[in-house]
């Protein structure tokens, strides 16, 4: 990063991990926790917007923790 105080920026960055896919039952990025309205008004949320959903993000987790099966679940039914 530059010392440039143009590009010096005070806000809270994207929880992006790049890792874009979301649940299709909980609506939320598997990779960042966060819903597709929040993803897409994230540049336009102030500071405090901001801090809330990223102290929401952690307790999100938890609803992604259940397996839907993959593919050995798949195989196994077709047995």
């Amino acid at each position: 990063m530059t010392d440039n105080p143009v590009w010096t920026r005070d806000e809270i960055e994207s929880p992006c991990i790049q890792i874009c896919a979301v649940h299709p039952t909980e609506r939320i990025c598997t990779g960042c926790y966060r819903s597709i309205d929040e993803i897409s008004r994230w540049s336009r949320m102030n500071p405090q917007e901001r801090a809330l959903v990223m102290d929401e993000l952690p307790a999100r987790a938890s609803r992604l923790t259940k397996r839907r099966g993959g593919r050995a679940a798949g195989l196994k039914r077709q047995s």
